[in-house]
């Protein structure tokens, strides 16, 4: 036993689904389609990047062969993929499977109309808190519906409400003018009155600007989400008095349950630099957990396959650093929770499989198949840190 490093590419998903028909995404492949818009040159950007995708780390732990494409490394640890048995394709099922619970009931959604919200909702949210009104009230994208209504709500006091395919409210407003510890109250009310609808996450999105050009979000997001329906393995860990460092929003995902030590940053090299240190703080038997968020919401959801691509690029430049990080009976694991294809239709999460990259010190290379469920990876990885076994899933170490 030594430590653990779980790490998630937030919507880095490998494509082939065996379900991906029933939510809509039959061929998506998040990884796929960005490896051919880069060797078409449509991943190209002047400022940003050009040329095929390069990922010579990821290729050498085995992602390319984890994804069935052609790769040009021999794999350095454990490759497989993974797929999803829980309802949906939002971030907390897919967050909580890889930790060991599935998620077996229906989420509580909103419909794609205009208004979305149930007016009783919006009704007891507003006699709970001190809002004159909202806005928005539909399905959208974030960055789009501030730069429309941002304006409108910093002169009248209004939040912008909105929402997705996933279980979710979205809440944002100014950071100075609507106050962020207002806003934070007015999702934690609205938080309490989505309960009985079964919501997942309600999402606190404060921005910062003066008009629809400059507006843009901040770092100070806060996901309030439910509690997992059982034990995770951060509950397990935690536990048995192991050390469980939350990198990114790990917290928040798991309603700070499990969790004991927390670092939060803004953007994925800043998370980078947080794991590392979170690694440097976690001693043997301790679980270093990260999600790099970017993927999905810079790039992802506003399906932006140049920034997908260089978002891969910097992460992958960085492995190096965290490879030198692993002592002797260290293990760590890159996967993700769920797809988001840049170049598929709409803005929403996408239904994939995901990669399940497993090495360390002294772990011998070998395939690890296709696995039934995204809970076999906290399985191995509660049983690298010598916990007793969940209820889902199992080893493949």
């Amino acid at each position: 036993m030594a430590r653990a490093i779980l790490i998630v590419m937030d919507s880095f998903g490998i494509g082939g689904a065996p379900d991906a028909d029933a939510y809509g995404d039959a061929g998506a492949d998040t990884f796929g389609h960005i490896l051919e818009a880069a060797a078409s040159g449509r991943a190209d950007r002047a400022d940003l990047r050009a040329g095929p995708l390069r990922l010579p780390h990821l290729d050498a732990l085995g992602l390319h062969r984890a994804a069935g494409v052609a790769g040009s490394a021999e794999p350095g640890g454990l490759w497989g993929s993974a797929r999803e048995v829980s309802r949906g394709k939002d971030t907390p099922s897919g967050h909580w499977e890889i930790a060991g619970v599935p998620v077996s009931f229906e989420w509580g959604t909103f419909p794609r109309t205009e208004p979305c919200f149930p007016a009783e909702l919006v009704a007891a949210i507003r006699d709970d808190t001190d809002i004159p009104g909202i806005l928005g009230d539909r399905h959208a994208s974030g960055t789009e519906i501030i730069a429309e209504l941002g304006q409108e709500s910093v002169a009248t006091g209004k939040p912008i409400f909105y929402t997705s395919a996933d279980s979710v409210i979205q809440i944002a407003a100014h950071e100075t003018h609507f106050g962020l510890d207002r806003l934070y109250a007015l999702c934690e009310a609205a938080r309490r009155h989505a309960d009985p609808l079964n919501i997942g996450r309600v999402i606190a999105r404060p921005f910062v600007g003066e008009d629809a050009a400059g507006f843009r979000r901040t770092a100070n997001r806060r996901d309030y989400s439910v509690p997992p329906p059982e034990d995770t393995l951060l509950d397990r860990a935690a536990a048995a008095g192991r050390q469980t460092i939350a990198i990114g929003k790990i917290g928040d995902i798991f309603a700070h349950r499990g969790v004991t030590r927390l670092r939060k940053a803004a953007g994925n090299m800043a998370l980078f630099e947080a794991m590392l240190a979170g690694i440097d703080e976690a001693a043997d038997g301790d679980l270093v957990f990260a999600n790099f968020v970017d993927f999905d919401m810079e790039f992802g959801h506003r399906r932006d396959v140049p920034g997908y691509a260089a978002a891969l690029e910097a992460f992958d430049s960085r492995l190096p650093e965290l490879i030198g990080k692993l002592q002797p009976g260290d293990l760590c694991v890159i996967t993700a929770d769920h797809g988001c294809d840049p170049t598929w239709r709409g803005t929403d999460h996408t239904r994939e499989e995901v990669p399940v990259l497993a090495f360390g010190p002294g772990i011998a290379p070998r395939p690890i198949g296709s696995r039934p469920t995204f809970a076999d990876i906290g399985e191995s990885v509660a049983a690298h840190l010598g916990l007793a076994p969940g209820r889902h899933g199992a080893s493949f170490l």
